[in-house]
């Protein structure tokens, strides 16, 4: 059956902010249903012997998949494992060996070791000191340290408080129905000896290695040392790389507060600068409206007078027009008229200046705007 999700063990101890507690009955019911629906082999409906996890993510027994590949020539021409519930097929990597061999390079997924490790066959429900195990000796424990992540039995636990700065930690009794739980191991297998775990640690070649590793290729190395025997000193290590981490965490915050409060500053600083610029600004706008206001009041108080005057002008002029009209008229009546007397006395009336000349001098220029000009002072401005 294929497994498409990520599944975290259930801690079983009592933690001062999440007081979540359970018991042996669900834990057992949990075992079962994930026994059921999860590390059960869909060809054989066991439990997995062995299991492999195909390209396609579903799991069988490796013999299960092997003797099903075999029914099928389409998978054994193409030289790979083919999977039972999808057809699709898994490159093997050594495809010269005999076919029982095909499935030996094929390993589970992480999470089905690890279900399998944790709720399988050899799943005990008896948790057991932590540095004790270190010590190849198999202690029940008594106590669980949620700070340490470590289970404790009464021996390890005295030494444990007598620790000053372990003093405060939080310790939960694993008596009664509470269980702690650490960790559990999952084994990682070798790459090169399939069927190995690396359970050494190289300090020379500073690699983990299997047992098969430690004969061909670590012999000659000084330091080869099993990995729990380790486990103390890494995560002493850890803890410092944690400190150092937490340092500059700290430093770092630091520095952001920093920039946090000079961006605070600098937004607004430039907010003030724009407001004095929006004030500047309008103040020369209210000036030019108020130099606008003042033009156009002097502009038409010279443009009445003057339009004034052209009006009077004109109708002047229209009343010569009517004069000349009418000497013009007498004039003609002169001229046509049999009696020598007329034309004499029109004459007469001419030569005493009784009748005017039309002209152009009758209309005089007045003072009038003809030309408006706006200077900026560049001196004031910024």
């Amino acid at each position: 059956m294929g497994i498409h999700f990520s599944y975290t063990p259930p801690v079983h101890y009592t933690h001062p902010l999440g007081k979540r507690r359970l018991c042996s009955d669900a834990v057992m019911a949990t075992s079962q249903k994930l026994t059921e629906h999860f590390l059960t082999c869909t060809i054989c409906t066991e439990v997995f012997d062995n299991p492999c996890t195909l390209v396609c993510n579903h799991t069988f027994c490796r013999k299960c998949v092997v003797n099903y590949t075999k029914t099928r020539p389409e998978a054994i021409s193409a030289k790979s494992l083919l999977c039972p519930f999808c057809n699709k097929m898994t490159k093997v990597s050594a495809p010269e060996r005999p076919v029982e061999k095909w499935a030996d390079d094929v390993k589970p997924s992480f999470v089905i070791q690890g279900l399998l490790d944790s709720f399988g066959p050899g799943y005990k429900e008896t948790t057991y000191c932590t540095y004790c195990q270190e010590d190849g000796e198999t202690t029940p424990a008594v106590v669980w340290c949620s700070v340490c992540d470590e289970a404790l039995c009464d021996k390890c636990t005295g030494a444990h408080n007598r620790i000053p700065s372990f003093r405060q930690h939080d310790v939960t009794d694993l008596s009664g129905e509470v269980k702690a739980k650490g960790r559990r191991k999952v084994k990682i297998m070798c790459r090169e000896h399939r069927q190995e775990s690396l359970e050494f640690l190289c300090k020379d070649c500073k690699r983990a290695a299997c047992q098969k590793c430690c004969i061909i290729y670590h012999r000659k190395c000084d330091a080869v040392v099993t990995i729990t025997s380790q486990i103390t000193t890494m995560k002493t290590q850890l803890r410092e790389v944690k400190k150092a981490l937490s340092k500059k965490e700290d430093e770092m915050k630091l520095r952001v507060n920093e920039k946090k409060l000079k961006e605070k500053l600098g937004r607004d600083h430039y907010s003030r600068m724009k407001s004095n610029i929006q004030s500047a600004c309008q103040k020369v706008i209210n000036q030019a409206k108020e130099k606008e206001r003042k033009l156009l009041d002097q502009m038409e108080d010279i443009s009445y007078k003057h339009i004034g005057q052209l009006k009077a002008d004109i109708k002047s002029g229209e009343m010569s027009v009517q004069m000349y009209q009418q000497q013009a008229e007498l004039i003609d009546q002169a001229l046509q008229s049999e009696c020598d007397m007329d034309v004499y006395e029109m004459y007469q009336g001419c030569e005493a200046g009784d009748v005017e000349a039309v002209g152009d001098a009758d209309v005089k220029a007045r003072g009038r705007i003809t030309k408006v000009t706006f200077r900026q002072d560049t001196d004031k401005l910024s």
